[in-house]
């Protein structure tokens, strides 16, 4: 059953986002947080740098969270990006399955001067906590295919990558994020998010 649910979410219509902006910030499969989460990112999407600030809430097992920033590309005028995506848990790992997982959903814009573009992606993320023994230190290395859907100017194009990532719980209220991808989606990114 869990193979079919994972296999499901891979091959499902690009309806919602991983990553709503369409940077290098990729999610693990669960939050950090209690509460709420603030955070800040810096990333290279391929082209330039990007600068996010992020918020979050959840309840249960799903959480909210919205984006807003600018990537400022190389030689060209700054784009500003937007975001809201959710995340909702879908595994929990057993002995058949080892890892835990987490269907992500958003919508994002990419607001240029003369040009708009609008990305829908959907993304499953699957990793695994690994606490150290005597210390609030843990780490949860994680991996998440992403297939999004790009709208703009009556074009559209779907794009599939791979989000690779480590959140880092550095203390009772601060995670340390790493991620980078492959395939259509590329670049890497750092993070810093303080928790309630």
């Amino acid at each position: 059953m869990r193979k079919l649910v994972i296999l499901a979410a891979l091959l499902a219509p690009a309806t919602a986002a991983a990553q709503s902006t369409a940077t290098p910030v990729f999610q693990a499969p669960y939050r950090a947080f209690s509460q709420s989460e603030f955070g800040v990112s810096l990333s290279d999407p391929g082209a330039g740098m990007a600068v996010e600030a992020s918020y979050r809430y959840g309840r249960q097992r799903l959480d909210l969270g919205f984006r807003g920033g600018f990537h400022d590309a190389n030689g060209g005028s700054s784009t500003i990006l937007l975001g809201v995506d959710v995340r909702s848990r879908v595994l929990t790992h057993s002995a058949d399955f080892p890892l835990d997982g987490a269907l992500t959903l958003g919508v994002g814009a990419l607001l240029n001067d003369g040009f708009n573009l609008f990305h829908v992606p959907v993304g499953l993320s699957l990793g695994r906590r690994v606490d150290m023994e005597g210390s609030d230190v843990s780490f949860v290395p994680y991996f998440q295919p992403v297939l999004g859907l790009f709208l703009g100017e009556g074009n559209s194009e779907l794009e599939f990558g791979i989000g690779l990532g480590t959140d880092i719980r550095v203390g009772r209220t601060l995670d340390l994020r790493v991620s980078g991808a492959i395939g259509d989606y590329e670049g890497i990114a750092i993070g810093l998010a303080w928790l309630r």
